[in-house]
C-alpha cells in the first residue's frame, strides 16, 4: 500500500509502530494493510472506523493519507482523538454516535472501507448495527470487523482452574461464562460469518488475533528476538483452520457485492 504511494518501507513501520507495534495488533494491522490496497489501489480512500474511541486505528490511517472519520457515542473519547490527530498533524473527522446511526449521518455507500472493532459484542443488536455498516460501505468496498472468540474464552477460563465457567462459555448462546462475564457476548466463526451473510456481505477472509500472544508470559519477551518470532507465528497461526479458531480475537474481513 505504502509502495504504491512512493513512502516505501520506513511508512510501513511507522504504521506498524504507531498503530500496531506490539505483537498483540501486528496480524491485524498487516491485514488492513493489504485490505486497503485492494479497495483502493489508486491512492487514499474513505475510511470509517466505528467504535474508534481515541484514534488508535483513526491516527495511523490518516497519517498514510486516507480519509478517516471516527464515529462513537463517548464525547470524551472524540475530544481525545481530536487532540491527538492535532499532536500528529492529521484531519480526522469525528462525529458522535452508534453503530445504528452510520446511515444518518455518513449516508449510504460512503467508505470504501469500514471498521467496527471490539464494538458488536456491546450493541444491542449486533444485526442491525451489521446492517448499518453494509449500507455505509460501497460496492466493492470492505467491512472489518473484530470481535471477542468464544473458543478462547473457554480455554483460558480452563487454565485458570474455572471449569465450571469455561463449560458455560461454550454451552451460553451468547458465550458466557456467567452473571459476572463483563463481556456481553462473544462469536465463533460460524456465528460471525453467519452475521455478516444475513447483512448482504459476502466474507472473504477470517484471521486469529492473539492466538499465543495472550497465553505467552510477558517476561520471556524481554528476550532477544523473542518478540519478532512471536510475531511470526502469530502470523502463521492467524490463517491456520484450527489454530484461528483459539484467537481471543476473530477478525472478519467481509466484502459488499
Amino acid at each position: 500500500m505504502s509502495g504504491e504511494r512512493g513512502a516505501g518501507a520506513p511508512a510501513q513501520q511507522n504504521w506498524r509502530n504507531r498503530g500496531g507495534g506490539r505483537v498483540r495488533g501486528a496480524v491485524l494491522w498487516d491485514v488492513l494493510r493489504e485490505v486497503l490496497a485492494r479497495v483502493a489501489p489508486q491512492g487514499p480512500c474513505d475510511v470509517v472506523d466505528v467504535g474508534g474511541g481515541t484514534g488508535g486505528f483513526a491516527v495511523p490511517l490518516a497519517e498514510l493519507g486516507h480519509r478517516v472519520t471516527v464515529v462513537d457515542a463517548s464525547p470524551d473519547a472524540l475530544a481525545a482523538l481530536e487532540r491527538r490527530a492535532a499532536e500528529a498533524g492529521v484531519s480526522v473527522r469525528a462525529l458522535q454516535g452508534d453503530a445504528g446511526d452510520l446511515p444518518d449521518l455518513l449516508g449510504e455507500s460512503a467508505a470504501d472501507l469500514v471498521l467496527c472493532h471490539s464494538v458488536l459484542e456491546y450493541v444491542d443488536d449486533p444485526a442491525e448495527a451489521m446492517a448499518a455498516l453494509t449500507r455505509v460501505v460501497r460496492p466493492g468496498g470492505a467491512v472489518s470487523v473484530l470481535v471477542a472468540g468464544q473458543i478462547a474464552a473457554a480455554l483460558h477460563r480452563a487454565a485458570a482452574g474455572r471449569f465450571d465457567d469455561a463449560h458455560r462459555v461454550l454451552t451460553d448462546p451468547d458465550g458466557r461464562w456467567g452473571e459476572h462475564d463483563r463481556m456481553p457476548r462473544r462469536f465463533t466463526r460460524e456465528t460471525l460469518a453467519e452475521l455478516a451473510g444475513r447483512a448482504g456481505l459476502t466474507a472473504r477472509e477470517l484471521h486469529g488475533v492473539r492466538i499465543f500472544a495472550d497465553l505467552v508470559p510477558s517476561a520471556l519477551l524481554d528476550e532477544a528476538g523473542a518478540t519478532e518470532d512471536l510475531v511470526a507465528l502469530e502470523r502463521a497461526a492467524s490463517v491456520h483452520p484450527v489454530l484461528r479458531e483459539l484467537a481471543t480475537q476473530l477478525h472478519l474481513v467481509a466484502e459488499r457485492p
